[in-house]
């Protein structure tokens, strides 16, 4: 972008000024010795056009909405509609959830997104042993497809783009989805929304799963062939950075690994047979937004690139639609304090408003109080202002990838993009030039486990010394009692949900779920896509726990190896 004698004479410029003009204001000293990202990444204290002296404005940033989509996955983007604010919501009953939807929906949010407890998230009933006291707490209940009923009852999901944060039960839940869209007499084709249903991350960081890697691959890929031939306004998969950087990742492994696993799927899908314009152009991503904003901004803008030129170069597409990462974009939960809890508003606004100079699709905005429980209608309705002032009031989102063209901002990409292709390529090596055997075996290997591992203790280090502040935590503590009022779930939300389990039970044709139960087992026996006859059972209410039991049966469990002799 600068010829070399342009370049030289900025050089000579920045040496005079550095003697001239910076080194008497040195002799004060600055802040900290040494000035860093979140992740540990030196920052320098100017950048200039030396710093981008390589830069191809046409290969490297291009136009908004044109490969390689650094500068944004649309061409007018928030200038043509806000990015979707989609408030995680979940706790209790289906009923307790269907009235918070109702509520945010009535406060101006534009898509819902659905947590469920944990006995729903790892495919178990909520009458089995283990699920007693957890019933709904940190989420949904949602055990039949009546239970789905009720969460969107009076809400057209034909009109409404629903999130589901589920992983090795998603195919249920998904089933449960397209058989609710069935009953409205709502086209296959015209819901929308989100299945987060990324089974790799959750081996690689967030630890919840049902069977071993390798048959949870074959479903996830089940679903995103079913969805490109039934539901192809429906993302089967959000490959989902979010939790390996809630798990103590660098901003650079978040990215790379949450890459890594996109390729893999494609190239599943790409063995089963797919092309690559029709699946690829379902694919969506999720990702964490951290503190350090610009390092942030530079992960989303490096991501894009990166994932347009290698499904090119690599997987052949062609098309804008399969190169153009779109991606949802969550505040990071783990920088959240349940000290003084209110200064959590403002590290939300912080990297809600990276997230949008990022140019996300969607975002969440954790709620100021998530550090001690559930959220409160109250937290909730702040979170949401947060993203309408943002998207009303300051203007960020009135010029398209206003961070475009910074030597800072610029540098960080090209720096975040060096260093996620080089883990890239030490992955595809592990897998002996498939970056998904390099997954599945890095998985095995404990490859993943021990970088996340280290990055996260060489972060609380810098904490614990002082060199990473935390307001409030290590710095500019109080003493007083700051926590605020917070959400209880009801303890009868339990008895309420096992007395809805239990009549549905009583009133199902019994031989209706054994026959469906047994297609679905004689669907993996054949190697059939496994997304029709776990349709038909969802429709027969059968189970979450039953369904998923049935490949439990034929894969068996999985234990993860790391640590073990």
């Amino acid at each position: 972008m600068f010829d070399e004698d342009d370049l030289a004479e900025i050089r000579a410029g920045r040496a005079r000024w550095s003697e001239e003009t910076l080194e008497p204001y040195l002799d004060t000293g600055e802040r900290k010795e040494r000035f860093a990202t979140v992740s540990n990444h030196d920052v320098d204290r100017l950048y200039t056009p030396d710093d981008v002296a390589d830069l191809d404005y046409g290969e490297d940033l291009g136009f908004p909405g044109e490969p390689p989509f650094t500068r944004g996955p649309y061409p007018t983007m928030y200038r043509g509609r806000t990015w979707t604010m989609r408030q995680f919501a979940g706790f209790g009953t289906a009923e307790e959830t269907n009235e918070r939807f109702q509520y945010l929906t009535e406060e101006g949010q534009t898509g819902l997104s659905t947590a469920f407890d944990m006995p729903s998230l790892m495919g178990i009933d909520s009458d089995h042993p283990m699920s007693d006291g957890e019933v709904g707490k940190e989420g949904v209940a949602v055990d039949t497809l009546r239970d789905m009923e009720i969460l969107f009852e009076g809400i057209d999901i034909g009109e409404v783009s629903t999130s589901f944060t589920i992983n090795p039960s998603a195919a249920v839940i998904y089933a449960m989805y397209v058989a609710l869209a069935d009953q409205q007499e709502i086209d296959r084709s015209e819901i929308r929304g989100t299945l987060q249903n990324d089974m790799l991350k959750e081996f690689i960081a967030q630890k919840e799963w049902v069977i071993p890697p390798e048959p949870s691959l074959s479903i996830v890929t089940d679903t995103i062939e079913f969805a490109v031939e039934q539901t192809p306004k429906f993302h089967p998969i959000s490959v989902s950075g979010y939790h390996i950087r809630e798990a103590g990742s660098t901003a650079a492994q978040e990215l790379a690994f949450t890459l890594a696993d996109g390729f893999a799927y494609v190239e599943d899908c790409l063995d089963r047979g797919l092309d690559v314009e029709t699946f690829a152009p379902l694919f969506s991503f999720f990702f964490n937004s951290h503190n350090s904003i610009f390092e942030e901004v530079a992960k989303f803008r490096a991501g894009r690139r990166i994932w347009a030129n290698v499904l090119a170069e690599r997987y052949g597409a062609e098309s804008d639609a399969s190169r153009r990462m779109k991606f949802h974009t969550q505040t990071a939960g783990q920088s959240l304090t349940a000290q003084q809890p209110l200064n959590n508003v403002v590290r939300t606004t912080i990297q809600a408003l990276a997230a949008v100079l990022g140019g996300t699709q969607s975002l969440h905005t954790n709620s100021y109080d998530e550090a001690l429980a559930l959220p409160s209608e109250e937290a909730v309705r702040v979170a949401l202002r947060t993203q309408q002032i943002i998207a009303e009031e300051s203007g960020a989102a009135d010029i398209v990838d206003p961070m475009g063209g910074s030597f800072a901002i610029e540098s960080l990409t090209d720096e975040m993009e060096a260093e996620v292709m080089a883990y890239l390529e030490e992955i595809e090596e592990i897998g002996d030039g498939s970056i998904r055997d390099g997954v599945l075996e890095g998985i095995e290997q404990g490859y993943f486990h021990r970088e996340i591992q280290e990055a996260s203790y060489e972060y609380q280090k810098r904490v614990d010394r002082g060199e990473e502040v935390v307001v409030g935590v290590n710095r500019y503590a109080i003493e007083e009692d700051t926590s605020p009022e917070v959400l209880q779930i009801e303890e009868g939300s339990q008895r309420r949900q096992l007395d809805r389990l239990e009549r549905v039970k009583d009133e199902r044709d019994d031989e209706a779920v054994e026959a469906t139960l047994e297609a679905v087992s004689a669907a993996i026996e054949r190697g059939d896509n496994v997304m029709p006859p776990i349709i038909d059972a969802v429709k027969a209410y059968a189970t979450m726990g039953e369904i998923m039991a049935v490949f439990e049966d034929h894969h068996g469990p999985y234990q993860e190896r790391i640590g073990l002799a």
